[in-house]
């Protein structure tokens, strides 16, 4: 004998968002992960859909500040927070001094970890305007790159790190 599951349509949520300090009222399926929404919804493809695991780190943005993983991350939970994605760098046609770094000093190859990189090291420097490379090391660790071997990703955060901290002169 066997049992029919049935499965219901979920009505979808609505909810206030701020993204890149812009205010949205998104509708979704209660079930989306936030890279769904800020992909699907909103349009912002530069986090980037990887393992969906939470493993390789590519899908990272800023919550309130917080580096977090956005395929592990329910849009549910943002309700009324900051996210912060990689296209919310730019100081308007200027780049962030990390995005700078990174083409500088070929810190991004593929490109595809960059968004993630960026996202998790601009936390850092909130945090830690002079870092170590091991502490810089310690924090972008949950990052995969296949293209690089770290040196120049490294480089390219010191580097910012010293542009960030001359600014603040």
């Amino acid at each position: 004998m066997s049992a029919t599951v049935v499965l219901r349509a979920q009505p979808p949520v609505h909810l206030k968002m701020r993204v890149n300090g812009e205010d949205f009222d998104v509708s979704f399926a209660p079930y989306k992960t936030l890279l769904e929404v800020l992909r699907e919804e909103l349009a912002l493809t530069g986090t980037k859909h990887g393992c969906e695991l939470g493993e390789c780190g590519a899908c990272a943005v800023l919550v309130e500040g917080e580096p977090v993983l956005s395929c592990l991350t329910l849009a549910l939970e943002c309700e009324g927070r900051a996210v912060e994605t990689v296209e919310g760098l730019a100081r308007g046609a200027d780049l962030h001094p990390l995005q700078a770094a990174f083409a500088d000093l070929g810190g991004a190859q593929c490109g595809y970890c960059t968004p993630g990189l960026l996202m998790t090291a601009k936390a850092l420097l909130d945090a830690e305007p002079a870092p170590s490379r091991e502490r810089i090391k310690e924090a972008i660790a949950g990052v995969l790159c296949r293209c690089t071997g770290y040196q120049q990703i490294v480089d390219s955060i010191e580097r910012a790190a010293k542009d960030l901290r001359e600014e603040r002169k």
